[in-house]
């Protein structure tokens, strides 16, 4: 549903008129099914919990966000990204090891270094550029690239399938071949870390799969959903949070001037939290019946759940239209899930959303936009929203 033009991060006015009525109600999808679609924060929480809503994108009844992408579901490979119980737990358990406190808090250096170079590189070129290219995007793509092991000379291939893959227009036979050419780039990067392992999340993969324990395709398709993710969504956050900042010169200066790390953390949860970027929802199917909200969501009835609705529930985040760095419940936000699918990379974004940000306003302290905010594109097709550009001047 699209955004309101003079509020663009607010969750589009037609799901805040569904919020009103109801934490849950049913919609009808594009397949023409009713599902339920989810807006209430507390029967979120509740549902991302509950054992009996999955993540099945196999599941007859799943209801996929477009036809492109049930179509990669029926030849997709069982994934952390869509099994339960031991089997999802034992898929995380092979891709966990570069999330944890230690490993994440040894690439801070790095990420520091990535956008530091990137600025240097921005500063030198001139007075203004587009920031989404400049930084946004180059900065969690190196880092997703340390961390997998991908070539970063590759950027560009990888950026393109993640673009057209993240198109809500992408048919289902652009969406096949689109997953085909990036599934075959991998295979051939898991042959290579198979043979010559390095300190890198594919060579985890590849020593799974050497002992048995994971198949090649398998990897290739979980390295697809890191890869895409890792980059896009992290990108997005930065430009939004860069935009959103410029129009609230009280909150830009709280995250420039801190050095407080637990309030720089604070305020990306609460950029986090505002700007609910997976604007087409998560989505589950329940294989059992649960009631909730006085409703009863039968077994095989989808899911959907409105994260922007959920982040702006004006009963656990007052204000919610305001932007406060301060807030003190702010890492409540829903915007990287919840429960055992919750996202497993959210700390590293966290990490690298408030490098970036402080980075930025301390370099580039004279930092504006260089058009108006009516003149800016944003991507209201993609099913993650962001921009397409950022035009600033310093």
């Amino acid at each position: 549903m699209p955004r309101e033009a003079g509020c663009p991060f607010a969750p589009a006015p037609q799901v805040r008129e569904i919020a009103a009525a109801g934490p849950i109600s049913k919609v009808r999808t594009w397949e023409d099914r009713e599902a339920w679609l989810v807006t209430g924060y507390n029967e979120a929480r509740t549902l991302f919990a509950d054992p009996s809503v999955h993540l099945d994108n196999l599941h007859p009844d799943f209801p996929h966000t477009n036809a492109a992408m049930k179509g990669l579901a029926a030849v997709s490979p069982r994934t952390m990204f869509n099994t339960e119980g031991a089997e999802h737990a034992r898929f995380r358990r092979m891709v966990a090891k570069p999330f944890t406190p230690k490993r994440l808090d040894s690439m801070r250096p790095l990420i520091q270094k990535h956008v530091d170079q990137c600025l240097d590189i921005m500063l030198d070129s001139g007075n203004s550029a587009d920031l989404v290219k400049a930084l946004a995007l180059p900065v969690p793509t190196e880092v997703i690239c340390d961390l997998l092991g991908v070539p970063y000379e590759d950027h560009a291939l990888f950026q393109h399938h993640t673009e057209v893959g993240f198109d809500s227009n992408t048919s289902a036979e652009e969406a096949m071949q689109n997953t085909l050419q990036l599934l075959e780039y991998l295979n051939n990067l898991i042959a290579v870390k198979t043979e010559t392992p390095g300190e890198d999340m594919i060579s985890d993969m590849a020593e799974h799969i050497r002992a048995g324990e994971l198949q090649p395709w398998e990897a290739a398709l979980q390295a697809v959903g890191f890869l895409a993710a890792g980059h896009e969504t992290t990108a997005n956050m930065i430009g939004l949070s860069v935009l959103a900042l410029l129009e609230r010169p009280d909150q830009l200066a709280l995250i420039r001037d801190t050095d407080d790390q637990k309030l720089l953390i604070n305020a990306v949860d609460e950029l986090v939290r505002y700007m609910s970027i997976p604007h087409i929802g998560l989505r589950r199917v329940t294989v059992e019946d649960i009631e909730i909200a006085g409703e009863t969501i039968r077994a095989g009835d989808g899911i959907i759940f409105d994260l922007g609705a959920a982040n702006w529930n004006a009963e656990i985040f007052p204000e919610p239209e305001r932007i406060d760095v301060q807030r003190p419940n702010a890492a409540q936000n829903l915007s990287f899930g919840a429960g055992r699918h919750n996202c497993i990379g959210l700390q590293l974004a966290r990490i690298e959303l408030a490098i970036t940000l402080q980075t930025l306003f301390r370099r580039v302290p004279e930092l504006r936009l260089a058009t108006t905010i009516d003149k800016i594109k944003f991507k209201e097709e993609a099913m993650v929203y962001g921009l397409s550009g950022l035009p600033v001047e310093w």
